[in-house]
């Protein structure tokens, strides 16, 4: 082996050595949370600091898994992402179809309105909706915070259904249209089956968005026993920085949990939608 053969080899080792201890740091950087938040939720004398529990105690889920202070906002917060992915789901793939299968010269206009609408900061029109909210009636009620949790992931939504929807072969509708199918039928029965790997993204991303926004349903709603998880989960910061830490990693691991059961429902989905779709385009 030459010289400069092994001095390109060994700038290579050193690069993905380099590669490698920055992927390290960056894997560090998302443990530590992971860890404090496992450790601290058995631990009796659970602090700010990452350290071995001083003991195994079950204490902190005792004190939180009561109705006041989990059952009710878990429920709260299911019927409000819940809700509201639905919603979102069927309006996108509604607004995303004729996006997809017909040509206009508004669609990339349109398109384009709906990825401005996705950078809008939403404390930045909280004041308007709040007011309009006020004049019809809608504050404090579930359905007025579904409707606008929906609204706001739905212009990302339409953006992601329309570019999965892209994938689905025209010609698979046209045998259907030579058939008698009406064009929802078309997109009930065929485009949206194929798809499946796309409503399952639309639908994870919304639920997920939704489910850590704290922000919305803080201003929407002012009953407490309507209040979601996402802030209800506020009650564990006390006064004069006193904060019941271990309740509070206890209570992480709970509101988590729908989330990634979601997850693990969903990629199976994902898999068998994948699959599918490319074996029809094949």
């Amino acid at each position: 082996m030459s010289l400069s053969s092994r001095s390109l080899s060994s700038r290579r080792a050193a690069r993905r050595l380099a590669a490698d201890a920055g992927l390290l740091v960056v894997a560090v950087a998302f443990l530590l949370p992971l860890a404090w938040v496992l450790l601290s939720a058995f631990d009796p004398h659970a602090g700010l600091r990452v350290k071995a529990p001083d003991g195994v105690t079950l204490e902190h889920f005792e004190a939180i898994l009561t109705d006041e202070i989990t059952f009710t906002p878990l429920l709260n917060s299911l019927l409000l992402c819940g809700g509201a992915t639905a919603l979102t789901v069927v309006c996108a793939a509604l607004a995303a179809y004729p996006l997809s299968r017909y040509r206009s010269r508004l669609n990339r206009p349109f398109l384009l309105t709906i990825l401005f609408a996705t950078s809008l900061p939403i404390t930045a029109i909280m004041v308007p909706v709040y007011a309009l909210f006020v004049r019809v009636n809608l504050i404090d009620t579930m359905q007025g915070t579904i409707f606008f949790f929906a609204a706001s992931q739905l212009p990302f939504g339409i953006w992601l259904m329309k570019n999965f929807m892209d994938g689905v072969p025209k010609e698979l509708e046209e045998a259907a249209w030579t058939d008698g199918a009406s064009s929802l039928q078309s997109l009930l029965r065929i485009v949206l089956p194929l798809m499946g790997p796309g409503v399952a993204v639309v639908t994870v991303f919304s639920f997920v968005m939704m489910w850590g926004n704290f922000f919305v349903p803080f201003m929407l709603l002012l009953s407490p026993d309507l209040m979601p998880a996402s802030v209800s989960i506020n009650d564990f910061f006390g006064n004069r920085g006193m904060v019941a830490y271990g309740q509070l990693a206890a209570f992480s691991i709970v509101y988590s949990t729908p989330v990634i059961l979601l997850y693990v429902l969903i990629s199976r989905r994902l898999g068998a939608g994948f699959a599918l779709g490319g074996a029809v385009k094949g």
